[in-house]
């Protein structure tokens, strides 16, 4: 079992929610902060963040975001990817490793990217988890810069 020295819930004074701080590393497999997360949960204490991918991800599918993750919330369609916002643990180790800055704490989504919070969620369900980096998809690099793919995205 976990004490106060492995892991804690502090007040956030500026919202009164409760946001998780650890006092510890954990190992690069993610097995502390899942035991955390679990234990937590089993005192019906919830987290309140998850991460999201989003629009700029699509016909892309760059993977350096998968590598660096402690768990498995990754998963991966035919061109896109998305997060498991139940697997998520609010680490933010892939945000600065996307090429194309398509993840966001689901906090800091910008507003015509909202949708892409409950698809996240929906897509983790139907798609397999993903663990490890692949090549990005061939013609990645020609579409790195549009907007607005959403009509493109392969279910």
């Amino acid at each position: 079992m976990f004490n106060d020295a492995s892991c804690r819930y502090l007040n956030d004074t500026t919202d009164t929610s409760r946001k998780l701080s650890l006092d510890v590393a954990w190992p690069s497999d993610g097995l502390f902060l899942q035991a955390c997360f679990k234990t937590f949960e089993a005192f019906g204490i919830k987290k309140f963040m998850t991460f999201v991918v989003t629009d700029a991800c699509i016909k892309c599918r760059y993977t350096d975001c998968v590598d660096v993750c402690p768990v498995d919330c990754f998963h991966e369609g035919a061109n896109f990817l998305a997060i498991d916002p139940e697997e998520c643990i609010d680490c933010a180790v892939c945000v600065p490793e996307c090429p194309v800055s398509a993840i966001f704490a689901d906090e800091d989504v910008p507003a015509d990217q909202q949708p892409y919070i409950k698809l996240n969620a929906e897509l983790a369900l139907m798609w397999p988890t993903i663990t490890r980096t692949h090549k990005p998809l061939p013609d990645a690099e020609d579409w790195k810069d549009v907007r607005d793919k959403l009509q493109f995205l392969e279910r």
